[in-house]
């Protein structure tokens, strides 16, 4: 009896205990997070944010900037493996900071190295080799401080994980730290642009990768060729500054330290300048001659090519050197100056409508061979033939 009695207390509690899945619209019991949650996957080049518990939608402030930033070497341990460890100042939060995100450079950019609670954070990496970092700072609903400034440390000897592998032979020393940043480099260039010194290296520099500081993280923008020490961006807000950095590389894949940050203004640019259009023919000329003895006739019609009247024309015809001698028109006053014939209009006919047609001619002399126009024109620009 004293068995079955202390069973049912013990399955009495057991279903107090556990919450049951109530029906919709009803409240359930939210479980509480454990430490080391999934996380959501962010867009690439943003940090990953942790999956908001019940209550945190609301939040919507970001923790502060992580700061103070230095070397932080671990306990030393009997192992000849390296450890890259650095430490910070803690975030503040309007909520409290939930953890904090640290982000390695490696050749394509930055990956996610580590994850802490705490102001102290590391990874294994090769010994006496340098590694550069930021960190940034996540709240309970997913959001994301601006990240660190940039720091390069050295895996020195420390307590890691797991063993690293023994450094593989070749070239294991970095270029220098890029130098001489300055902006802009091209003024009429709508956008950010900046130079900046070579870096030296014991083999040869091969690419230089320039970063630019989004509201997160530090997203690679741009690689640049060694010989080529100018990077522009477009697209950006104008009149917004930017903050960037380079890293230099070589063919080992060995990374410098960054340069000192830039803070570059996307400028404006200069307004681009449009040619002045040429003008096309504005009249169209037929010309038709025929021969009589020493003279002949010529049967001229001018079309305005326009799109506008013309009020008021004077046509110009011109020979090549011949004897062309004019004796008489129509339809306009002729004159002739050496080789050029000039007809104006008249009173009645002074007005070419657009896309209208006026037909004038005159007669004249000539001796040698055939004479044929070279032009014609109308009120001092050149008309086509047709």
């Amino acid at each position: 009896m004293a068995v079955l009695l202390t069973l049912g207390l013990l399955t009495l509690a057991l279903l107090v205990a556990v919450p049951a899945i109530g029906p919709a619209g009803e409240t359930a019991l939210a479980a509480v997070p454990a430490r080391g949650a999934p996380y959501a996957v962010a867009p690439a080049g943003e940090a990953p944010y942790a999956v908001a518990p019940v209550g945190a939608a609301g939040d919507t402030t970001p923790p502060t900037r992580p700061a103070g930033l230095r070397p932080c070497p671990v306990p030393a341990a009997s192992t000849p493996t390296g450890y890259a460890s650095i430490c910070w100042n803690p975030s503040t939060d309007d909520t409290g900071v939930a953890a904090y995100d640290l982000y390695r450079l490696e050749v394509g950019g930055f990956v996610l190295a580590a994850t802490t609670t705490g102001t102290i954070g590391g990874f294994s990496g090769e010994l006496n080799r340098s590694y550069t970092m930021y960190v940034v700072a996540r709240d309970a609903a997913g959001n994301v401080s601006p990240p660190s400034t940039l720091i390069t440390v050295s895996a020195t000897v420390g307590m890691t994980p797991t063993a690293s592998p023994t450094p593989p032979p070749g070239d294991r020393v970095p270029p220098s730290k890029p130098a001489g940043l300055s902006e802009p480099c091209l003024w009429d260039y709508r956008g950010v642009t900046f130079c900046w010194q070579p870096s030296s290296d014991n083999v040869a520099v091969t690419a230089y990768d320039v970063y630019r500081e989004t509201a997160t993280a530090y997203t690679k923008v741009g690689t640049v060729p060694p010989g080529f020490l100018h990077f522009a961006e477009t697209g950006l807000v104008t009149g917004r500054r930017y903050t960037y950095v380079v890293v230099a590389r070589d063919a080992a894949g060995n990374l410098g330290a960054p340069s000192d940050p830039l803070s570059a203004l996307a400028r404006e640019g200069l307004p681009t300048p449009t040619p002045t259009p040429t003008p096309g023919p504005s009249c169209v000329v037929s010309y038709h001659a025929t021969r009589w003895g020493p003279g002949l006739t010529a049967d001229i019609t001018v079309r305005n090519a326009g799109t506008t009247a013309i009020d008021g024309w004077t046509l110009t015809v011109d020979y090549p050197p011949s004897a062309v001698r004019l004796i008489s028109g129509w339809s306009a006053d002729w004159t002739q100056t050496g080789s050029r014939l000039t007809g104006t209009s008249k009173q009645w006919n002074r007005v070419i409508p657009a896309g209208s047609t006026v037909p004038v001619g005159f007669v004249a002399s000539y001796s040698g061979p055939w004479p044929v126009p070279v032009g014609f024109g109308l009120n001092g620009r050149p008309c086509s033939t047709g």
